[in-house]
């Protein structure tokens, strides 16, 4: 689980409950303490609202996984901001303490409160369950952090492995240059070997052809 959106959220519900006191306060207030109060109601739902929108933008940034599960949590966060609209409205708009005391009473404002902290206890009963899941994801993500550099250095090692190869590879294509050239050398020894026993067999055909004809020569003398 994010940590930005944990840290939204802590505010979010205790500024949520703190708006619910409010408007239960204001009820008994009148004049310009009434006033004081109200514009700080008013504030504190614009302060809620930004929160709503930063946990909102900050769920959609996360992988699908989390992402579903704090967009769920996120439709209750309206709803219960919705809600203390309402009860900031009603408060409002009211202008004697004692009958917008009762007016609220009859349309069941009572409820909204009481709903509103049992959506408020349930909600946060979710985010120590969130907690604990967001305790495993670290502890997968810590396992697969150790994985990735196990993976990394087994990587590393077989690149040098390669290099070996290759370097070995470059000797072995060296030695069968010379090999080339040796070859090219010893063919060429025993071209030039081959030629020089014609000629030898050649200069001794023409000195025995000599000593034939000499011994002739002396013979028929």
């Amino acid at each position: 689980m994010s940590e930005i959106f944990e840290g939204y959220e802590r505010q979010y519900c205790e500024l949520s409950a703190n708006l619910s006191r409010k408007c239960t306060s204001i009820l008994a207030l009148h004049g310009e303490e009434k006033k004081h109060k109200l514009s700080e109601l008013k504030t504190g739902l614009d302060e809620a609202e930004s929160l709503i929108r930063r946990m909102d933008l900050e769920a959609r940034s996360l992988p699908p996984t989390q992402k579903a599960t704090l967009l769920a949590k996120l439709r209750e966060y309206k709803s219960d901001l919705n809600n203390l609209k309402r009860e900031s409205k009603k408060v409002s708009s009211a202008q004697d303490p004692v009958a917008s005391r009762n007016e609220l009473m009859e349309a069941g404002m009572a409820d909204h409160v009481m709903s509103g902290h049992d959506q408020r206890n349930r909600l946060l009963m979710s985010t120590e369950t969130l907690n604990q899941s967001g305790e495993r994801i670290k502890e997968s993500k810590r396992t697969l952090l150790e994985t990735e550099e196990l993976g990394v250095s087994i990587l590393q090692d077989l690149d040098s492995q390669r290099q070996r190869l290759r370097h070995a590879q470059s000797t072995l294509y060296g030695v069968d240059d010379n090999i080339g050239k040796s070859r090219r050398i010893l063919n060429s020894m025993g071209h030039r070997l081959a030629r020089n026993k014609w000629i030898l067999g050649s200069i001794i055909s023409v000195l025995a052809m000599a000593i034939v004809l000499v011994t002739y020569v002396k013979l028929k003398s």
